[in-house]
This record gives structure tokens, C-alpha cells and sequence, in this order.
């Protein structure tokens, strides 16, 4: 910007310089032209003296205005060098985009011309970067990265490419007002991403998640308009990511049903009003195994809200963590009274991924005056427990306090054999999907039986989720499950009505 000003002062100073010296030949060619008019009156003057100074004025006002076009001229060059230049030096070293402050003052100044042309931004994230980073080593990441700029290069070649973070880029289109368009250009690059290509010795496919905003039809500022595409980029992450999705305002309205749930769970936790409720978990003979327990939310307005409504919310903030040691807490806290051998707690991949995590739970088990042989700790197929990862080493110091893994939902995700064989753990969950229905699906009653096979030979319990009928129980029994939680055995129920379930037990015998 200063370079911009001291250009433009030269030019001003020479506008002034050359103008003065303008009106000076003009005045020199009056004066001639006076001269020559008084000698045709028969006024003796030179004449050769007058032509010169005629010619000699004409010449200085030639010279002037060469000059300033010159200089101007020179001045426009300089400063598209200057220009290129100060891009060079802001483009990001691994990828070659521009750097994010760079990128973000073009997009600023394209948003204020909106008015005229349209402005069309593109946010991206790439998917799974920590796991490729973590499976296959940085230099694979960084191969990602590069991939997924070039092939933004290629289908979008008129586009201002910037990189916003780590795996966070995004890219400007100017003239386009069209989201179908855009949604159509997003999916062809993540058409591409899909496609197997060499990386880090191997075929791989990419993939990423792009959220879309327009200026000035759904902001009127740059901030305004990233937040807009951000808030996008984020609804398709929470879809399962690797997905387009487009700015609408039925967006703004959902982020405000969030922020309520954000702020009343966060006084929900603060205040005490959620509540656990447990359901009991079965051996072959009928015995209880353990309970899990299972956090409800009692609004004072809203009535009972489901766990789907408000965990996945408060995984994407700090509330998961608050939200998690309440659970723990309150689970220590009641295990004296529930009179089981263990309770089982559900952990999400979120609090996993804090390196303290283990040192945490630790010390609400010293707190508690409980062995670790007491607590089970769910977790899903969601969780990367790749080499050295936080999560792993969390859940190794977790088993190494005594405490039991137990991976839930086995068989719904997309790593079950990747389980199998890196994590030691003690207890597989079987999905409910293959409960449902067992007796009738000979494929499910295969898997079943393949897992209750693989497990004995590993030492682990066989769990299975969903029994909700005698049919299904003998049938899970005869594959080889040994354990069984469902509505047939038991629903969830606060710890008030187990023990006034177990005083009546008592009083009855």
C-alpha cells in the first residue's frame, strides 16, 4: 500500500511539474505568436528569433507530455511487478496457493465489487488428513494436499486458490451466482478426488467436504460470507462428510437451535439435571454381567431429549469433555448403590483425542475409591487408533489401570478387521442390525457366528445388542454370543427404580 501511494506522489508531482512546464511554452508560443503578428504590422522584431521560440515552446510541450506518458507507462509496469512479486512471496510453500492473510485481502476486495459481479466462494477441508498423516507418514499428507490443489487447478482454472489452515482451503470464482453450478463443479472434484491414484507407494482415494456462499446473495462482506460457507462446510461434516453443500438460510436457523442446545446442556451439566439411566448386560446363565450406563436429558421445557439430539452437539465444542466427566462422575458415584460386578461407560472419539484423557479418568477412579476392574469403556469403530496416536495411548493406559475396552456397534463401521487386529481389547458389542434379524437372514446368523468364533480364539466376550426377543436369544446363544443387553433382558432404568426393584426383590425372598 505504501509502494502504491509513493508511485502514485510521483505521478501527481510529475502532473504538477509537467503542467507548469506546460503553461510556461504556451506562454513562450504567445508570446512568438504576439511577435510575428506585430512584425506583419510593420513592428521591427527578428523574426528568425520569434519561429524559434515558437518551435522551441511546441518542442518543450512534445517533451512534456512523451514524458508523463512514459513515465506512466513505466509506473503501470512497475507496479504489475510489484504486484507479482508481493504474490510470489505470499504463495504457500507446499502447495503454491496463496497464504491465507494474501488470499483473504483479494477476497475482501473481489466481495466489495460484488454489487457488479458476483462472487462465488468455495470452502474445503480435506478428509481423514490425520489418518492418512498417521497410517502412510507426513509425506503422504503433504502428497494429499498437493493432489487435491492441483486437481482444483485443473477443473477450475481461473480460480484464486488460497490455503486457510492445514488441511483448510478454499477458492474465489468471480461472475458465477448460480449454486446448482457450483454444487456440479464441487461433486466433479470430489470425482476426481475418488479416483485411485499413486500415493506414498500405493492407490489411494481422496476425499473432502466443501461448503458454498455467494456475494452479495447470501452475505455482503468477506467475514459474512465465509462464516456463511462455513456454517455449510460444517452441515455437510455432521452428513458424513464428503458431500457439496450450499449456504441456505434454513442453515441459520438450525445454528440457532444448536447455540439453544450448546447453552442450556452447558447449564444442564452445571446445575445437575441429567440423569443416567442403566441397562443390565446378561451372561449364558441369565447372571448380570454389568449395566451401561446411559445419560438422559430432562428439560424443564422440552421434556425428556434424546442423547442423538445433543451429544453429536456438544461433540463439536468443549461440552463433550464436561459432558463425559459428568457421566463418569455420576457412574462412580452410584456404583456402590447399583450393586453390579461392573458399569460400562460410552466414550466418543472426541474425548479420545485429548492426550489427558487417561490421566483424568485415573483420578476420578482414585477419587471414587474405585479399581479399575470396575469400569468398562465403550468406544465405536469411529475411533483411529493408529501408531502412537492419543486415543491409543489412552485407551492402552486406560487397560493398563485395569480398566476393560469394549468396542460397540462391531460390524456398522468401515474398520471392523482393522480392530481385529491392532487393538487389544476385551469385549465386542455386536451390532443391532445383525440382531434384528437373525432368525430369518441366514448371512447375518454367518457373521454372527464368524465373530463368535474369532473372538474365542482371541479370549474376548461376545456381546450382542438388541435382543428383544426369546427367538433371537436362543439363536445367539446356539452362534456362540456371551452376553446379551436388550429389551427382552431389561430396559434402562434410573438407579431409584433399581433399588426399589432390588429392596422388593429382597423383601419378596
Amino acid at each position: 500500500m505504501r509502494t502504491e501511494l509513493s508511485l502514485t506522489n510521483i505521478l501527481t508531482a510529475y502532473r504538477g511539474s509537467a503542467m507548469a512546464s506546460g503553461l510556461a511554452a504556451l506562454a513562450v508560443i504567445g508570446a512568438s505568436g504576439a511577435g510575428l503578428v506585430s512584425l506583419a504590422m510593420g513592428q521591427e522584431l527578428a523574426p528568425v528569433a520569434l519561429l524559434t521560440a515558437g518551435f522551441s515552446g511546441m518542442g518543450l510541450i512534445l517533451i512534456v507530455f512523451m514524458g508523463y506518458f512514459s513515465l506512466r507507462r513505466a509506473l503501470v509496469i512497475a507496479e504489475a511487478r510489484r504486484r507479482d512479486l508481493l504474490a510470489s512471496l505470499n504463495r504457500d510453500s507446499l502447495t503454491g496457493v496463496f497464504t491465507r492473510k494474501y488470499f483473504l485481502d483479494r477476497l475482501r476486495e473481489l466481495v466489495r465489487q460484488a454489487d457488479r459481479m458476483p462472487v462465488a466462494y468455495v470452502q474445503i477441508d480435506m478428509d481423514h488428513l490425520k489418518s492418512i498423516n498417521d497410517g502412510n507418514g507426513h509425506a503422504a499428507g503433504d502428497q494429499a494436499l498437493v493432489r487435491l490443489v492441483r486437481t482444483i487447478e485443473e477443473l477450475v482454472p481461473g480460480a484464486v486458490i488460497g490455503r486457510l489452515g492445514g488441511d483448510e482451503f478454499a477458492f474465489v470464482l468471480s461472475g458465477i451466482s448460480s449454486k446448482a453450478a457450483l454444487k456440479r463443479l464441487g461433486d466433479r472434484l470430489l470425482e476426481e478426488l475418488d479416483r485411485p491414484r499413486p500415493l506414498a507407494g500405493r492407490d489411494m482415494r481422496l476425499s473432502a467436504t466443501l461448503g458454498i456462499a455467494i456475494a452479495p446473495e447470501d452475505a455482503g462482506d468477506a467475514d459474512t460470507l465465509i462464516s456463511k460457507a462455513d456454517l455449510a462446510l460444517y452441515k455437510g461434516k455432521n452428513n458424513g462428510r464428503g458431500t457439496v453443500v450450499a449456504f441456505e438460510r434454513e442453515l441459520l436457523t438450525e445454528e440457532r437451535y444448536q447455540r439453544f442446545v450448546e447453552r442450556e446442556l452447558r447449564a444442564a451439566i452445571l446445575m445437575e439435571e441429567l440423569e443416567l439411566y442403566y441397562q443390565p448386560v446378561q451372561a449364558v446363565d441369565g447372571t448380570l454381567r454389568s449395566v451401561e450406563a446411559l445419560v438422559r436429558w430432562r428439560h424443564s421445557v422440552r421434556g425428556m431429549i434424546s442423547p442423538a439430539a445433543f451429544v453429536p452437539i456438544a461433540e463439536q465444542s468443549d461440552l463433550i469433555s464436561k459432558l463425559g466427566q459428568w457421566v463418569l462422575r455420576r457412574a462412580c458415584a452410584d456404583f456402590p448403590r447399583l450393586g453390579v460386578p461392573a458399569v460400562a461407560i460410552n466414550v466418543s472419539a472426541a474425548e479420545l483425542r485429548n492426550p489427558d484423557y487417561a490421566a483424568h479418568f485415573a483420578e476420578e477412579l482414585a477419587n471414587a475409591g474405585l479399581p479399575g476392574e470396575k469400569l468398562i469403556v465403550e468406544i465405536t469403530e469411529t475411533v483411529p487408533l493408529q501408531k502412537n496416536s492419543a486415543e491409543r495411548k489412552n485407551l492402552e493406559f486406560l487397560r493398563a489401570l485395569g480398566v476393560r475396552i469394549a468396542v460397540d456397534d462391531f460390524g456398522a463401521g468401515h474398520a471392523s478387521l482393522g480392530y481385529l487386529r491392532d487393538l487389544s481389547f476385551d469385549i465386542l458389542k455386536i451390532d443391532r442390525a445383525y440382531v434384528a434379524e437373525i432368525t430369518s437372514r441366514p448371512v447375518d446368523s454367518m457373521i454372527v457366528q464368524s465373530i463368535c468364533q474369532i473372538a474365542a480364539s482371541l479370549g474376548v466376550v461376545v456381546i450382542a445388542e438388541g435382543v428383544e426377543t426369546r427367538e433371537q436369544h436362543a439363536v445367539l446363544v446356539e452362534l456362540g454370543c456371551t452376553g446379551f443387553q436388550g429389551y427382552l433382558l431389561g430396559r434402562p432404568e434410573p438407579l431409584d427404580a433399581i433399588e426399589a426393584r432390588t429392596s422388593r426383590a429382597i423383601e419378596a425372598a
